[in-house]
């Protein structure tokens, strides 16, 4: 059966002022009476052109009236509406942030039906040269091909919601330019360097257990601030991880789920780590293995954390690294005793395998080197 054209699509005149005109109805308000779209040209030619170039993109539309409502008045809907109770706290605080700072100062006013791919790659342009709000020792007020990214996957995902609800009838970041994946490379502190961290957090015997657990368990921040006695099965050396911490913007925490489904995971313990942990346990008062050294009744805080990791490193002069490249430091450790991948995929909690291949990949035997070694046996 043919595709429905949109109504109208015949509707050409020629205007007092010399142009030509042209409608289609791509939708219907409530009270059933049509929404236009109009083409403007200076010649027949040319007008029925466009007009056809409309017609096609807007074949089986059925927009609302809520059409000609501006991106930024959309985008406080979708975020009020549709994504507060979906994302957690910390996302939803980054997207106001990219909606505020980077959107509706360049493309908040567009109509949204109006908003073409070309306005958003221009919009992506601009922040990108000079979005930064505080000048950046290296970048200036350039933003990072990474933010780029970020603001562009959260847009996409605003206009892809409004296809849905028949704002528009397709997302103009398709089509857009965006920075390819420019990670840092993974920082990883050697044998020698871990024995100087080690050596230093030793001296502190709250810190001592925090940061021997997460070197012997590469868990992330949020993960090992979120982890209760209720967790750590003792009889068996398992740690259940099944919820993670979050810094709240203006202080306090707030609890969420896993990252990711293969986040809520268990793992064995090594005896030696789960002994630690019984010990630890033995002279606890609350419900959390790491607590507040003052308020045991509360976890402890991932931002105190890693700024105590930044003074102890810098106390055993050693790189600044993150606390998330303590995984790296585990997952590394574990693949040069050549633990097979899709275990440490597990341990770490990662959705696809393919990512922790592509990441540790370089410390497994060259897989050419193995077959020459296989073949070379037979005579």
């Amino acid at each position: 059966m043919a595709k429905r054209r949109p109504n109208g699509d015949g509707l050409v005149r020629k205007r007092d002022d010399g142009r030509w005109e042209g409608r289609i109805v791509v939708g219907h308000k409530k009270d059933v009476s049509p929404i236009y779209r109009y083409v403007f040209a200076n010649t027949q030619k040319e007008l029925l052109e466009k007009l056809h170039a409309h017609i096609e993109t807007y074949r089986d539309a059925e927009l609302t009236e809520d059409c000609k409502i501006s991106l930024g008045e959309w985008l406080d809907r979708w975020m009020n509406e549709y994504m507060i109770f979906t994302i957690r706290d910390n996302t939803l605080s980054s997207y106001n942030s990219m909606i505020k700072n980077y959107i509706k100062p360049n493309i908040g006013d567009r109509a949204l039906v109006f908003l073409t791919t070309a306005d958003v790659q221009k919009m992506y342009n601009t922040v990108k040269k000079q979005g930064r709000i505080r000048k950046h020792p290296l970048l200036g007020h350039q933003l990072s091909d990474s933010m780029i990214r970020s603001i562009h996957m959260m847009l996409h995902q605003a206009l892809d919601a409004a296809v849905k609800q028949r704002l528009i009838v397709k997302n103009p970041t398709n089509g857009t330019t965006i920075p390819k994946n420019n990670y840092a490379p993974k920082q990883v502190l050697t044998d020698s360097q871990l024995d100087r961290f080690m050596n230093v957090v030793r001296q502190d015997k709250l810190w001592y257990d925090f940061f021997y657990t997460e070197l012997m368990t590469g868990l992330r921040l949020g993960e090992i601030c979120g982890l209760k006695w209720l967790d750590f099965n003792e009889n068996s050396g398992r740690l259940k991880i099944s919820r993670t911490l979050h810094k709240k913007k203006g202080g306090g925490y707030t609890f969420g789920e896993t990252k990711t489904d293969t986040g809520t995971r268990t793992i064995i313990l090594p005896p030696s780590t789960a002994e630690f942990l019984l010990n630890r346990k033995k002279s606890s008062i609350g419900e959390w293995i790491f607590h507040n050294p003052i308020k045991p009744e509360d976890p402890i805080n991932p931002h105190a954390a890693y700024c105590k990791m930044k003074v102890l490193l810098k106390n055993a002069e050693l790189p600044l690294i993150r606390i998330h490249d303590f995984r790296h430091s585990h997952a590394s450790l574990l693949a040069n005793n050549n633990i097979n991948i899709q275990e440490i995929a597990r341990r770490l909690g990662h959705t696809k395998i393919e990512m922790t291949w592509n990441t540790y990949s370089h410390l497994y035997p060259r897989e050419e080197e193995k077959a020459i070694q296989v073949l070379n046996k037979i005579e």
